[in-house]
């Protein structure tokens, strides 16, 4: 299955950011269904404010990706820092949030239940 990027749904859109989410893209075992997702984030992005209220303050979502351009931070529950650049795959576990470094764009396979909630708290929380 494949899908371009302007072929994938905008569920959220505000200032300095742009997430798409194609839902149903594939199966992982143990996960159930997937989703496939296109991130346009803008340098000073930071997740903290709008994961407030989740499990710990963080997202409770396993990722799996590639950063097609810029830089991102993540920080785990320990305060631990990984940094992903340009041309990076990554695996986030459960329990981070993010800060973008640099105007990044990267792509996400999550899985499609657990994403889906944090995404709509991410909305409520914009909302206020």
């Amino acid at each position: 299955m494949k899908i371009a990027k302007e072929d994938i749904q905008v569920k959220m859109e505000i200032p300095g950011a742009v997430i798409r989410q194609q839902t149903g893209f594939g199966d992982a075992t143990g996960y159930g269904k997937i989703s496939g997702e296109y991130f346009s984030l803008s340098a000073g992005v930071d997740t903290t404010p709008l994961f407030m209220g989740l499990e710990g303050n963080l997202c409770q979502c396993p990722h799996w990706g590639y950063v097609l351009s810029g830089q991102i931070t993540t920080t785990d529950a320990e305060g631990i820092e990984e940094v992903v650049n340009a041309k990076d795959l990554f695996y986030w576990p459960s329990g981070h949030n993010v800060k973008v470094n640099a105007d990044a764009e990267i792509v996400m396979f999550s899985p499609q239940n657990e994403h889906s909630h944090v995404i709509n708290h991410m909305i409520e929380m914009v909302k206020g």
